[in-house]
């Protein structure tokens, strides 16, 4: 039995949810643009856990995933949709039942994969820890847990199946809460996400290798940049604001990866006295500026993101787009950053 609270699909749902969950049903697991560790950790735990029922899942994610994420097991057997758009539509319209992890609401799934996914028949399933979710068939929905990675340990144990965990599983989970947990430094990390990192290192998760493959891949593209961007990091209000950026020119000169520019943002937060980091990033090949916000304590980027990014996330790391030119949206944020409730 568990000895923490957490906020679970009611005993009726999982009854419900089991029913579901039989080899005659096409069963897809998908995850949002830009997928990151938590995604990409959370669709393959669950694949795997799926797998020890004898139940086979197809997963897709709408766009390519960085390098450093490709060795977790079955990485490479993912759907990019952008890469087979018909292989993605064609099992997202024939599925029975389709898991949705580490995002809330459709249009987070990208241009291409929205409209399918809101069209889609199949019963769906939420399981993520974002604020404000839509409505679906079915919602397990924790702003309080660090990454859905850990929200999938909790619903495998809610299913009564924790002993089916293995070291596939294991190390799926465990680098998702890795990496969204910044490696178990953010705020969120709780006791509980120790006690089931511990269970995942039982059950076979290797937290030195899985650091490794993780981390330890830096290209020289990443560390160009990254060299560009600390050169002209800016501060504003008063020492407590960083603002870090990226134009299409410095990526396409540098031979920009997927993947390069992770954690760019928490270079800014690490400054001493700095309670908000803010990366404005071009987009590759989109006209758009992507922009990642992270703060400290009690600085609500989430709700700052929403009201004037386009955006949202967490407390204290969300995202969110501008439509305007790089110099226009740094010069917005800078007029709007008040709105933020900074310490003084």
């Amino acid at each position: 039995m568990r000895s923490y609270k957490i906020k679970m699909f009611s005993e009726k749902q999982l009854t419900e949810i089991k029913a579901l969950l039989k080899p005659e049903n096409k069963i897809v697991i998908i995850s949002h643009y830009n997928p990151d560790g938590d995604a990409i950790g959370s669709t393959l735990g669950l694949k795997h856990y799926l797998k020890t029922k004898g139940l086979e899942a197809d997963t897709i994610v709408p766009n390519d995933f960085p390098k450093f994420l490709k060795w977790m097991p079955e990485a490479k057997k993912i759907t990019i949709a952008d890469y087979k758009r018909k292989k993605a539509f064609e099992l997202i319209e024939n599925a029975d039942v389709i898991f949705i992890l580490d995002f809330n609401a459709t249009h987070r799934s990208g241009n291409l994969v929205a409209p399918w996914l809101e069209r889609a028949k199949a019963t769906k399933i939420l399981i993520d820890h974002h604020q404000q979710p839509d409505d679906f068939n079915f919602v397990y929905s924790d702003t309080s847990v660090p990454a859905t990675c850990q929200m999938v340990y909790h619903f495998i144990e809610a299913m009564g199946d924790a002993h089916l965990v293995n070291k596939d599983i294991a190390q799926c989970l465990y680098t998702g809460i890795m990496t969204d947990t910044g490696g178990f430094r953010f705020r969120s990390t709780s006791a509980t996400t120790h006690r089931i990192t511990a269970n995942l290192i039982e059950k076979g998760a290797d937290p030195a290798e899985i650091s490794s493959n993780t981390w330890d891949t830096n290209t020289l593209s990443r560390f160009q940049l990254l060299s560009l961007i600390l050169s002209r990091i800016e501060i504003i209000g008063n020492g407590r604001v960083a603002i870090l950026y990226l134009k299409r020119n410095e990526l396409e000169k540098y031979g920009f990866e997927k993947g390069d520019t992770e954690g760019f943002v928490n270079y800014g937060l690490s400054i001493l006295g700095v309670q908000v980091s803010a990366f404005f990033m071009e987009d590759l090949y989109e006209d758009y500026i992507k922009i990642s916000f992270r703060s400290k304590r009690e600085v609500d980027v989430n709700q700052f993101s929403r009201s004037f990014f386009n955006g949202g996330g967490h407390i204290n790391a969300a995202g969110g787009k501008s439509f305007h030119s790089i110099e226009e949206s740094i010069n917005e944020f800078k007029e709007v950053y008040t709105h933020l409730n900074l310490e003084e």
